[in-house]
């Protein structure tokens, strides 16, 4: 009977760790890629943006990271924040039209971003590196995807360049992609009660001067009434004899 139980209880164990390593196996994490964050921005607006990039191998790091800015969305103003230890080339192209910011025509927008890593500057293996960057304004388009290049210290070079497909599954070198979103329309300025506002605080001002000139004109004569009866009472008082003692 024990051989028996222990032997059930070996079988137990055996499919609790079956099922553990598919739970497992379904769980593990997909394959870390560069991403862009945030991964939403307004048309129009101007957005400050970090690409963020991994390094996925064991044995070499990631020395250089390129950027490819999309040809269907020029963007006017492209800025980047220093990151320390690299250094970022950027290159420009000519625009077929021109594009405005800030009341100026730009006949030409960055193309292209190249981040360099100085030797002890490099992306190790198990950790990452944000790279931030400010654009704007941002075309009135659903989405801009930025078509990356990552160099391994080995000399591999791993192309995020697949871009993503309606409703199909994430491609296996995807692309960092910034999904563009509507400017919320400017709310219909509500009528302004100002004009009735003023219309009424004349009409209770004119209310107010006409029974403020009312009551005063009211006094003044009440007051000269006053001084009247007091005159008349002085002379009475004058004309009367004084009495006999």
């Amino acid at each position: 009977m024990i051989r028996l139980r222990r032997t059930a209880t070996g079988a137990a164990t055996l499919a609790l760790g079956a099922v553990a390593a598919a739970v497992l196996g379904f769980a593990a994490p997909a394959s870390a890629h560069v991403t862009v964050n945030p991964e939403e921005a307004t048309q129009g607006g101007y957005a400050r943006l970090a690409f963020r990039v991994p390094n996925e191998s064991d044995t070499a790091s990631t020395t250089k990271v390129e950027v490819v800015l999309p040809e269907n969305a020029p963007v006017g103003s492209v800025s980047t924040m220093p990151v320390p230890g690299w250094t970022v080339a950027v290159e420009k192209r000519k625009l077929d039209q021109p594009v405005e910011v800030h009341g100026s025509q730009l006949i030409e927008a960055v193309s292209k971003l190249t981040w360099t890593a100085a030797p002890d500057a490099v992306i190790k293996p198990g950790t990452f590196q944000e790279f931030p960057v400010s654009m704007g304004p941002l075309p009135k388009i659903d989405q801009m995807v930025f078509k990356s290049l990552q160099t391994y210290s080995d000399g591999t070079v791993v192309r995020w360049i697949e871009e993503p497909t309606a409703g199909g599954e994430e491609p296996e070198s995807p692309a960092p992609v910034l999904k563009l979103t509507a400017a919320s329309p400017s709310a219909a300025p509500a009528a302004d009660p100002a004009g009735e506002s003023e219309v009424e605080a004349d009409d209770d001002e004119a209310e107010g001067t006409g029974l403020a000139t009312g009551l005063g004109a009211a006094g003044l004569v009440a007051g000269l009434a006053g001084l009247a009866l007091g005159g008349l009472a002085f002379a009475r008082t004058r004309r009367e004899p004084a009495p006999k003692a």
